[in-house]
């Protein structure tokens, strides 16, 4: 089906409801676009994610997503390989905390409220250009029609393929949730840069829950786990604790991948735009998202140059973020214990911490720092 009123192509179909497609989705329609929203779970659905907003991603938010905030905190603690723990405290907070759920619920909203049309449980089977248009074929044999598809459906996802994305390194998340006792009225978020080359660990408390979870680079399953298993041991948390368990597979992209196939444009994950050092990626779907919706429509509405303005200012504005995370990954990976030492007790590392997470600053401007470049360049 088209919708319940026509037959008439879309001028937008958004596949993946996650905050870079339901952010995309709300923007196309804000510009006027006839948008359709698409996404194979039932919403509201359980995210594998730590939830974390840093200021790049607040000040983006709708009002319905801020109201889903459920704390704001001023700590972090640093630990390497589970040892003594290295916190940092500031008076102003510095980090925001979401429950993922609760969350892209809350952008789907926003969406629908500017007048997206919202279809969860379908399942894009399959696209095809169609005289410049895309035909969109769903698991249930349903056909679409759209002008501009904007493919926002996560890792591995069939408009990535369509496109051609390429991933440059893929991770395993494993995750738990577990509820938050009395005890556990901790004031910040906890990392512990791990035993194997390039994991970290976390726990990130919530209102009901703490979220605790590790990464680390696809391949190695069984030694993610154990990592899991003493990071919750560590904790002083039971396995019976957990509310829930669950993996994900984050990715970034290679410098060179695609973000658009003729009228077929990519955003946040299914771009492979996140930054690869801390892997936060909520502040990539966001501005990724908005200005594909708001591309999108322009070239709706006429504006045949919108849609090279948006892989012009992904390139100008996300891929140098992507490249200082991978740079700073590469260090980390080879010197951990170093890098706990720059970030947990120097000045300098401390505070550009605590301002990337403010969104004051970014990973690549610091690599504005002459010594910053040649001591990463000479280590990494």
């Amino acid at each position: 089906m088209q919708d319940t009123e026509s037959d008439q192509p879309w001028d937008v179909v958004v596949v993946g409801a996650g905050p870079a497609g339901a952010t995309a989705a709300r923007h196309a329609a804000l510009g006027g676009a006839r948008v359709l929203l698409l996404d194979k779970a039932v919403f509201p659905r359980y995210k594998t994610c730590g939830g974390g907003i840093i200021g790049q991603s607040r000040r983006r938010l709708n009002d319905r997503a801020l109201a889903t905030i459920e704390a704001d905190l001023p700590e972090v603690g640093f630990s390497h390989r589970m040892g003594r723990v290295t916190r940092v405290r500031t008076e102003v907070p510095f980090v925001a905390m979401v429950d993922r759920e609760r969350f892209d619920q809350a952008n789907v909203d926003a969406a629908q409220e500017a007048g997206v049309v919202f279809r969860d449980g379908a399942n894009v089977r399959a696209l095809a250009d169609e005289d410049g248009r895309t035909r969109l074929t769903l698991s249930d044999g349903d056909e679409l029609v759209a002008r501009i598809v904007i493919g926002a459906d996560g890792s591995g996802g069939r408009v990535g393929r369509y496109v051609g994305a390429v991933m440059a390194v893929t991770d395993l998340g494993l995750e738990v949730e577990v509820p938050r006792r009395p005890e556990d009225a901790a004031t910040g978020v906890l990392l512990d840069w791990g035993p194997h080359p390039g994991t970290y660990a976390w726990v990130f408390p919530k209102a009901d829950t703490l979220t605790v979870g590790v990464i680390e680079q696809k391949g190695h399953a069984d030694q993610t786990r154990r990592y899991l298993d003493d990071w919750i041991k560590r904790l002083g948390l039971h396995p019976t604790d957990q509310d829930r368990s669950s993996g994900h597979l984050t990715q970034w992209r290679t410098g060179d991948s695609p973000l658009r196939r003729g009228t077929v444009l990519l955003a946040g994950e299914t771009a492979g735009l996140l930054e690869p050092w801390t892997r936060e990626g909520i502040s990539f779907a966001l501005r990724s998202g908005e200005w594909a919706g708001t591309a999108a429509a322009a070239h709706v509405a006429g504006d045949r140059a919108a849609l090279d303005r948006y892989e012009s200012q992904v390139r100008s504005e996300l891929v140098p973020e992507i490249d200082a995370g991978a740079q700073l990954l590469r260090v980390f990976t080879r010197f951990p214990a170093g890098f706990h030492f720059l970030i947990s007790k120097t000045p300098f590392g401390r505070g550009y911490f605590v301002r990337y997470c403010r969104g004051e600053t970014t990973l690549a401007r610091a690599f504005r720092h002459r010594w910053v470049r040649k001591v990463t360049g000479w280590l990494g």
